[in-house]
């Protein structure tokens, strides 16, 4: 698929944009805090109606206006497909979001899910192997809502019994739990509810991540010319089980056992919110003792499976906003990024970029677009 156009009204810091994008590759090129990357944030807010950079959709809203609007128009599978996000301010601190596909208002955000496939790959994804592992579990969370409707309505079920948990944990003690049978009816609720959507997502978290092992590892084969294995393990919080129903119970029995605890510190100590993911190469893990350029082949590899897994999932090929992140890679990893997305359209930002490299890209026959940004103003500088 390809983003054809995109339309923009106080979002970020444009006042006013609409541009048309070439299907090969567009460079996005300007000095930092111009704007550049706020346009390809436009974009993936209209693959999950969620920015990559904010949880506060507010902020993405022009400082001195009350409204936003972004508009894209894509083609998959020879049709159209136009999606509309508009953001209001309300009140002091919130704000509301209206999605709609092809001038539908869609009533939930997870049928936004699988229309637009973008996966975006920025310096943060570089660090993506040694950072914390909520860095690993929002990366998980963010691919998989976009190719899977049932894990996106799993994951904020998940996240909002989880919260409500919490905040009645907060409200507790352990002599008025003993005293007070409602007390204990109302945690036995939101344990249920946590060990049925947290269960779901286990077992879609271990399924999402054998597929990318495989892929994974072929690639960072080729990126190191077969010196190096790559292999990815799941690291669930709550041991696996094959069965679903065993699963759950599982967990239900380890929320019991751990309520007196979970009660004292004032949270929920187990679930797949403490889930991680452990990268080896080499049978070496990566995420305390490779080395930065390991580290970041890792990266790579990952992305571009993530592509792949996309293309074999849904039969399409997803578009790939690279923001900022050309200049952290060196040559050798460049050109093989370039060289294995031949079919995908791209936008890449950069504060420049070296003409070998567009070279390298126009050599595989790709149309390039070279955009200017200045202050939230664009010009297309080079056609090629």
């Amino acid at each position: 698929m390809n983003i054809k156009s995109l339309e923009l009204i106080n979002f970020r810091n444009y006042n006013e944009l609409n541009l048309s994008f070439d299907r090969g590759v567009n460079l996005i090129l300007g000095k930092n805090a111009q704007g550049k990357t706020n346009l390809i944030e436009a974009l993936y807010i209209t693959s999950i109606g969620k920015s990559f950079r904010t949880k506060n959709d507010r902020e993405l809203i022009n400082f001195n206006k009350n409204n936003a609007f972004i508009k894209v128009i894509a083609e998959k599978n020879s049709f159209d497909i136009e999606i509309d996000v508009e953001l209001e301010k309300k009140g002091s601190n919130s704000s509301i979001k209206r999605i709609k596909k092809n001038k539908k208002i869609l009533s939930k955000t997870s049928e936004l899910i699988n229309n637009m496939l973008i996966v975006v790959f920025s310096p943060e994804d570089l660090k993506l192997i040694k950072d914390e592992p909520e860095k690993r579990r929002r990366f998980l969370d963010r691919e998989m809502c976009q190719i899977s409707p049932s894990y996106y309505e799993n994951y904020l079920n998940y996240r909002r019994a989880l919260k409500q948990r919490n905040n009645y944990l907060k409200d507790l003690n352990r002599d008025n739990l003993r005293d007070n049978k409602t007390n204990l009816d109302m945690l036995d609720i939101w344990d249920e509810q946590i060990a049925n959507y947290g269960s779901n997502i286990i077992n879609q978290r271990k399924v999402f991540i054998d597929k990318l092992d495989n892929i994974s590892n072929k690639i960072h084969s080729g990126i190191t010319e077969n010196r190096e294995k790559l292999r990815l393990k799941y690291e669930p919080n709550i041991d696996f089980l094959d069965d679903k129903e065993k699963q759950k119970d599982l967990f239900l029995n380890l929320l019991f056992e751990k309520r007196n605890k979970d009660i004292e510190n004032k949270t929920t100590s187990i679930g797949p919110h403490r889930d991680d993911i452990a990268f080896f190469v080499n049978d070496i893990d990566m995420r305390n003792y490779g080395s930065q350029g390991q580290q970041r082949t890792c990266a790579l590899s990952l992305k571009l499976a993530e592509l792949s897994l996309i293309k074999e999932e849904t039969g399409e090929e997803a578009i790939l906003l690279l923001d900022d992140v050309m200049s952290e890679l060196d040559t050798n990893r460049q050109e093989f990024l370039i060289k294995t997305l031949d079919e995908n359209q791209l936008f890449i930002t950069a504060t420049e970029i070296d003409e070998k490299v567009i070279k390298n890209i126009e050599k595989k026959g790709k149309k390039t677009t070279i955009y200017s940004v200045d202050n939230g103003n664009v010009e297309i500088v080079r056609e090629k």
